[in-house]
């Protein structure tokens, strides 16, 4: 049987870590841990009953889809809410508080024990599992990641102009890279992926091909 082993995919919004990672994941049999939807359910549920829920998050239940792609909150398919512009302009602020790291690291480390996980997000290499054994920064200009989300936006039915989102993802990634608790940095042995001018098919057969020579040694 085949060494498993854990594979970590930071970078900053919509560098395409969510796509590479269920594509990585599905190609290697692996479980795929969105950590982003994650904090977005608890935006959600900040949004929804207010700053107080905050100090009561062991009454928060995320759950995931077999699929890996439907993110349920205390039983309920939140996976359209959470995509939200509300929760998107929130998700940062509600995501830097000390308890929701602090409780979601705890769930995410227990999901990974096992090995066999591709988790993607901000911190995952430097903060989450520093033991992975495949770690990977991706990264892209601003301008080519508002073209991405305007794509995902429009084919939700949003509309929203060029310039607002490019305006949303700086301001997103001063926030990220400049919060106290665990900002978003590149780890020391994380491999940087410029996915710019790269295609999916490019960026996942790098990361796969980078993956099986861990599993193989």
């Amino acid at each position: 049987m085949k060494n498993k082993i854990n594979i970590a995919i930071d970078g900053p919004a919509a560098a395409g870590k969510s796509t590479i990672s269920k594509r990585v994941a599905k190609k290697l049999g692996y479980i795929y841990i969105d950590t982003g939807a994650m904090y977005r359910a608890i935006t959600l549920h900040v949004i929804r009953h207010g700053d107080a829920v905050l100090d009561h998050l062991e009454d928060v239940d995320i759950r995931f889809g077999a699929s890996g792609t439907s993110v349920f909150l205390n039983g309920e398919d939140v996976s359209q809410d959470i995509r939200s512009q509300e929760v998107t302009q929130r998700v940062s602020e509600v995501s830097s508080q000390h308890q929701v790291r602090s409780y979601l690291v705890s769930m995410q480390r227990k999901i990974a024990e096992e090995k066999g996980v591709v988790m993607d997000g901000r911190d995952i290499g430097s903060t989450v599992l520093p033991e992975a054994e495949l770690k990977v920064y991706m990264k892209a200009s601003a301008e080519i990641r508002a073209k991405r989300r305007l794509e995902e936006e429009e084919a939700r039915g949003v509309r929203i102009d060029i310039g607002t989102l490019t305006e949303q993802i700086i301001r997103r990634d001063a926030l990220d890279m400049n919060r106290e608790i665990s900002p978003l940095v590149k780890a020391p042995d994380a491999v940087l992926l410029d996915s710019s001018h790269m295609s999916i098919d490019e960026v996942e057969d790098k990361i796969i091909k980078l993956a099986e020579g861990l599993i193989r040694s």
